[in-house]
C-alpha cells in the first residue's frame, strides 16, 4: 500500500508513510538523546528528494514540536534550569535573524542548497568523529574504574574569570552570562542555516564548558530549543516562503509518538552505549551526503547553466 502525498512547496511527491517512519524514528532519538534530531532528519529528507531549503525551514518547525513534547517530561522531573534556558534563548534568537539574513542572501544567489549540504557534511563529521572518541573513552574508563563515570568538571578556569555573574541556582553554577549568550548564538545561527536544533552542541557545551550537572542539561536544552527554531521557523515561512505545512504535519505525527517512546528507551541503555550508537548514526549520514555531493556534480552544474542541456 502506498499512499504518495504530493507536497506543495516542495513540489515532490512521497509516500506518507515514509515520513511519518521518518518522523518516529528521528522523535525516538530525540528522546533517548536529547537532540533535536533534526541534524539527521534534515539529511534523510534530502535523500528522498526534497528540496534543501525547505527540508531546512520545515525541520525547524517539527524540531520545535518533538522538544515540546520532551520538554514537557522534563518539567515534571524538575531537571529544566528555567533561568539559563533564557539566557541560552536571548543568544539563540539574535542568532536565529542572522543566520536567516545569510539563508536568504546565498538564497538569492542561487546557493543555498549547496552551502546547506556542505554544512552538514563537516559538521556530522566533526561531531560524530569526536562524540566516537569521547564516548569510547568513556567506556574504558569506566571499565577501570569499575563503573563508576568520571565527572566532567575540570576547566574552571576562564568561565569563571569573565563580568556580569548570574546565579543559576538550578543549575547550581554562579557564571558569567557571556558563555551562554554565545553558546546560544551559534546554535541559533545553526538554528537557521541547518535546520537544525543545535542540541548537538549546545549539550557538549552546556557540560564542557558552562560545567552544568548532566542531570539538567538535556531539559534545559530542549527547553532553549523549542523557542529558537520556533523563532526560525517563523523567519523562514515569512521571508522565504519554504515551510511545507504537509510535510511538518506528517514528520510531526512521527516525531511526537517517537519522542514519547524514546525517553522510555533511554532509561534502559547506558549513556556510553547510547552515545557510541548516536556517533555511529551521525557518521554514517555524514557519508552517504559526502558521497551525495561527490557522486553528483553534474546536477549541479546543470542547474547553474541555466538548463542549457
Amino acid at each position: 500500500m502506498t499512499m504518495q502525498i504530493y507536497l506543495p512547496i516542495a513540489e515532490v511527491s512521497v509516500n506518507a508513510f515514509l515520513l511519518l517512519g521518518l518522523g518516529g524514528m528521528v522523535g525516538i532519538l530525540s528522546g533517548m538523546f536529547g537532540v533535536g534530531g533534526g541534524f539527521l532528519m534534515t539529511p534523510l529528507l534530502f535523500f528522498i528528494g526534497i528540496p534543501p531549503a525547505v527540508a531546512v525551514a520545515t525541520e525547524a518547525n517539527q524540531i520545535v514540536a518533538s522538544s515540546f513534547s520532551g520538554v514537557l517530561a522534563h518539567f515534571r522531573r524538575r531537571t529544566v534550569d528555567i533561568k539559563m534556558g533564557l539566557v541560552l534563548q536571548a543568544g539563540g534568537l539574535i542568532g536565529a535573524a542572522l543566520g536567516v539574513v545569510v539563508f536568504n542572501y546565498l538564497k538569492a544567489l542561487g546557493q543555498v542548497d549547496l552551502l546547506v549540504k556542505l554544512c552538514y557534511v563537516v559538521f556530522l563529521g566533526v561531531v560524530g568523529g569526536l562524540m566516537f572518541i569521547e564516548s569510547l573513552n568513556a567506556i574504558r574508563k569506566s571499565k577501570k574504574a569499575g563503573g563508576a563515570a568520571p565527572a566532567p568538571r575540570r576547566q574552571r578556569g576562564w568561565v569563571h574569570a569573565l563580568p556580569f555573574k548570574m546565579r543559576f541556582r538550578t543549575s547550581g553554577l554562579y557564571i558569567s552570562v557571556i558563555p551562554p549568550v554565545l553558546v546560544g548564538v551559534c546554535v541559533g545561527i545553526l538554528a537557521a542555516i541547518m535546520g537544525v536544533g543545535g542540541g548537538f552542541i549546545m549539550v557538549p557545551a552546556m557540560i564542557y564548558i558552562l560545567g552544568m550537572p548532566t542531570k539538567v542539561v538535556v531539559g534545559t536544552s530542549l527547553f532553549q530549543i523549542i523557542t529558537v527554531t520556533g523563532f526560525t521557523t517563523m523567519l523562514h515561512a515569512t521571508t522565504n516562503y519554504t515551510v511545507d505545512i504537509v510535510l511538518a504535519v506528517l514528520l510531526l505525527i512521527g516525531g511526537v509518538i517517537g519522542a514519547q517512546i524514546g525517553t522510555r528507551i533511554g532509561v534502559y541503555l547506558k549513556a556510553e552505549q547510547l552515545r557510541i550508537l548516536l556517533a555511529l548514526m551521525v557518521i554514517a549520514v555524514c557519508v552517504k551526503l559526502g558521497l551525495d555531493l561527490l557522486l553528483q556534480p553534474s546536477e549541479l552544474f546543470s542547474l547553474g547553466d541555466s538548463g542549457g542541456h
